[in-house]
């Protein structure tokens, strides 16, 4: 393992020991009688909705990859991409980025299909911009439609919180009027990035939002209604919370996600917070990375498969 990868594995470490700290303060008085009761109040319609979220959530994220490769010019099948995507995320959002970041996966599936690494480099890196573009999208439009929600997170005036909505959307029109006017490419040490097409960033505002709002829906689902504080104010403390999840480097956000959820939302049962995001890591984190593990499983023995039928033809 790389220093750096180990630097950042403590990190993360570090981050779900105090997180894990923090919550056991928060919670020590709930039982998990009141937790059960809270997940047995969510109605089936409410549950279909969170599955539904869910898939709209990971849908988008293949839409990620399947928009990067059209950047890149290449033609790859639909359902190879949306495997490649849906494992590469599902594995990446549970065991941690700066432990596994995706690349591995991508590069494996992706050689496989005739990327070079470089390519490969570039498809990481626009993913990982879209995802970047979608949350300072989504977070300047939920500032400005409901500023009040930054004063969960900081204490600060809704004014400044509306101006620091309009300041992240015109980071965003700058990069829109980039590709519009075609500037000049950017250089990140020895990679060559141009801004891609307009249709290609048109595409990258919807995907983006997309996914974190379908993530944030799963959450908004299982709430109860009568506590419900609305779909702004828990899409507004998602992006907040998961920002801050994938800057500690926690897997799958440990801890992180609950104590900053139960920071924000003080007016609603504790117990019913922590059912909702339960239901939350059911749904988008531990289902989908048991999914991946059959889909990995299942390439791995096709090439091995490959590679025998390949040296046993051979003269």
């Amino acid at each position: 393992m790389k220093r750096s990868d180990l630097i950042w594995t403590l990190i993360g470490l570090s981050a779900v020991v105090l997180s894990c700290f923090l919550l056991y303060h928060e919670v020590r008085t709930i039982s998990l009688d009141e937790i059960a009761d809270s997940l047995n109040a969510i109605s089936t319609r409410h549950w279909l909705l969170a599955a539904g979220a869910t898939l709209g959530a990971y849908c988008a994220l293949a839409w990620y990859d399947r928009i990067a490769i059209a950047h890149l010019g290449k033609k790859i099948p639909w359902h190879f991409i949306t495997l490649c995507s849906f494992t590469t995320y599902a594995l990446a959002h549970n065991i941690g980025a700066s432990v596994f970041s995706g690349a591995l996966v991508r590069y494996r599936a992706y050689r496989t299909k005739g990327l070079s690494p470089q390519e490969i480099g570039i498809l990481i890196v626009f993913c990982s911009f879209t995802f970047a573009l979608g949350t300072l999208l989504a977070t300047g439009c939920v500032l400005i439609l409901q500023p009040s929600v930054m004063q969960r997170v900081l204490d600060v005036p809704s004014a400044l919180a509306m101006g620091i909505g309009v300041l992240l959307l015109l980071l965003v029109g700058l990069y829109v009027l980039g590709s519009w006017r075609q500037f000049k490419p950017w250089r990140l040490g020895k990679w060559h990035i141009e801004y891609p097409r307009l249709g290609i960033v048109a595409r990258q505002l919807l995907a983006g939002p997309l996914e974190l709002a379908c993530a944030a829906a799963i959450i908004y689902f299982a709430l109860p209604a009568e506590h419900n504080p609305g779909y702004l104010i828990v899409l507004g403390v998602f992006l907040a919370s998961f920002s801050l999840a994938l800057l500690s480097h926690a897997p799958g956000g440990l801890g992180v996600l609950e104590v900053s959820f139960l920071a924000a939302l003080p007016d609603v049962p504790t117990s019913s917070v922590l059912a909702a995001l339960i239901v939350f890591r059911g749904f988008y984190l531990l289902l989908p990375f048991a999914l991946s593990l059959l889909v990995v499983l299942g390439f791995e023995w096709g090439q091995w498969r490959t590679r025998r039928e390949e040296r046993q033809n051979l003269p």
